[in-house]
C-alpha cells in the first residue's frame, strides 16, 4: 500500500495570506502546506480522499494519473472545492461517472455545488460526472477493505477511514478534521501500521484536535507510527517535530509512505 500526502495544511493554507510569521516565510519546503488530502494506492486501486482547492496542482506535482473512486470526508470548502477537477479522471475512466462515497452532509454539499455533475455519464467529454453513494460502514473490494466511522467535527460529522490491503494485510487509518476520536474510532484504528490524525495547533480549538489531544489519541490507538496533519502556520516542521514522541511525526506535502 502507498499513501501519498497531497496536502497537510488547514483551510487557510501555509503560507497564509498577509502573514510574515516565521513559518509563513520559512524556506523549509515542509512548511509549505496545501489544504489537506491524501491519495491511497491499495493493490493497484487508486483511492482519492478529498479534493482541496489546490487539487489540480497537487495531482500535477505528484503525478496522480488515475482515480478509481473518491471519498469525501465532509463538505467543508477546503475538502470539496477541488472536485470539479475530477473531470479529467472521468475522461480517463472512459466517460463513466466516478463513484463518490460520502456522508449525508457531504452529499448535500456536492449536490449544491456541482449539480451539473450528478449523472450516470458526463454530458460531454471533459465534464465531470459523480455517482453519489452513502458511505457504508465497510466496503469489501478485490483489493482490500475500507472501513469508516463518524468523528465529531463541530456541527458536522467527518468520515474516519481505515484501509486494509488484501495482498499484504497492511492497515492504514486516516482521521482528519475531528475534535476527538470516538471509542468506535479507536477500535477501528487498532492494529494499524500507520495512523494519520488531525493535529491542528498547540492551543485548543472547538472542532479540531490540538497537538495534546492528538498525542493522547495516538497513545490510545498505539500504532507504531502516527503522522499529524491539517497543521496551521503556528507550528514549523523542524522545531515542532523535535518536541514529539519518537513514534509521532509531522506529515508534509509530497510525503510518500510505503506500507
Amino acid at each position: 500500500m502507498e499513501v501519498i500526502f497531497l496536502g497537510t495544511g488547514t483551510s487557510q493554507g501555509v503560507p497564509m495570506i498577509a502573514c510574515d510569521c516565521p513559518v509563513c516565510t520559512s524556506t523549509d519546503p515542509r512548511d509549505a502546506r496545501y489544504r489537506a488530502s491524501i491519495h491511497v494506492v491499495m493493490d493497484g486501486l487508486h483511492i482519492q480522499v478529498d479534493a482541496a482547492p489546490e487539487f489540480r496542482l497537487q495531482c500535477l506535482r505528484e503525478k496522480i494519473n488515475w482515480i478509481d473512486l473518491f471519498i469525501l470526508t465532509h463538505g467543508h470548502a477546503d475538502h470539496i472545492s477541488g472536485m470539479d477537477d475530477l473531470r479529467r479522471y472521468c475522461d480517463l475512466l472512459g466517460g463513466v461517472a466516478l463513484p463518490v462515497y460520502t456522508t449525508d452532509e457531504g452529499m448535500g454539499r456536492v449536490l449544491a455545488m456541482f449539480p451539473y455533475a450528478i449523472a450516470e455519464r458526463p454530458v460531454s467529454k471533459g465534464y465531470a460526472a459523480f455517482k453519489l453513494i452513502d458511505m457504508p460502514r465497510r466496503i469489501e473490494l478485490p483489493q482490500g477493505v475500507i472501513e469508516s466511522t463518524l468523528l465529531p467535527h463541530g456541527g458536522v460529522n467527518t468520515l474516519g477511514l481505515t484501509f486494509t490491503e488484501k495482498s499484504s494485510g497492511k492497515k492504514f487509518t486516516y482521521y482528519t478534521d475531528c475534535k476527538r476520536v470516538t471509542r468506535e474510532g479507536v477500535e477501528q484504528a487498532r492494529g494499524s501500521d500507520l495512523v494519520v490524525l488531525d493535529g491542528l495547533r498547540p492551543d485548543p480549538h472547538p472542532s479540531h484536535m490540538n497537538v495534546e489531544e492528538a498525542l493522547a489519541a495516538a497513545a490510545e490507538i498505539a500504532a507504531p507510527l502516527t503522522f499529524l496533519t491539517h497543521i496551521t502556520h503556528l507550528m514549523g516542521h523542524s522545531d515542532w517535530e523535535k518536541k514529539l514522541p519518537p513514534h509521532v511525526r509531522f506529515a508534509y506535502d509530497g510525503l510518500r509512505f510505503l506500507l
